[in-house]
């Protein structure tokens, strides 16, 4: 029969206490046969972890035809860290994040022929996604990032090959960039 054993810190002053809920319905927990750290929801982990979503409104972003521009993004519609400012999410815990993004292009003149989206880390190209249908009206990009939650930093931006100016649209549903920690380092 496995037993369970409880040993404290002999260097600590606090006391740990488990306490159950107020139920007239018997439970069991099982744990894992591993070892390991129990995760609460205080934790530091993918379920409590930064996360932001933030989409572009207001009047479209003019895009410099074949020039890579940063997307301004003016709405968050969460930011649960405070880490997204500037259309820039800089994460304050080290990890793996899941970083999203998708642009949506319109000609004010001309043919667009292709919109590339940029997933930036650091202020240099880290990922592109290219609209491969030709039609150049939208694309989008996702990838799992590590950021060291100190000085990285993550930013899209957007190409457009065209023969007139083209124009990053605002709909919140078709131009937006999201985030989530979804690994700890």
């Amino acid at each position: 029969m496995s037993k369970i054993a409880l040993s404290g810190n002999a260097s600590g002053t606090g006391v740990f206490t488990f306490a159950s809920p107020n139920s007239n319905t018997d439970r069991t927990l099982t744990l894992p046969d591993n070892t390991g750290t129990i995760i609460t929801t205080a934790s530091t982990f993918a379920g409590t972890g930064p996360a932001f979503s933030a989409y572009k409104s207001g009047s479209g972003q003019s895009i410099s035809n074949s020039t890579w521009t940063k997307v301004t993004f003016e709405t968050e519609e969460f930011d649960t860290n405070n880490n997204f400012a500037s259309s820039r999410f800089t994460p304050t815990v080290a990890g793996y994040y899941q970083i999203n993004g998708c642009l949506s292009s319109q000609g004010s003149s001309g043919t667009i022929s292709r919109t590339l989206i940029g997933i930036y880390k650091n202020g240099s190209l880290y990922r592109r996604c290219v609209d491969i249908s030709g039609t150049g009206f939208a694309v989008s990009a996702s990838d799992v990032v590590y950021l060291n939650g100190s000085t990285d930093y993550i930013e899209i931006y957007g190409v457009v090959t065209t023969s007139g100016s083209p124009v990053i649209t605002q709909a919140e549903n078709t131009t937006f960039f999201s985030g989530a920690l979804v690994r700890a380092a």
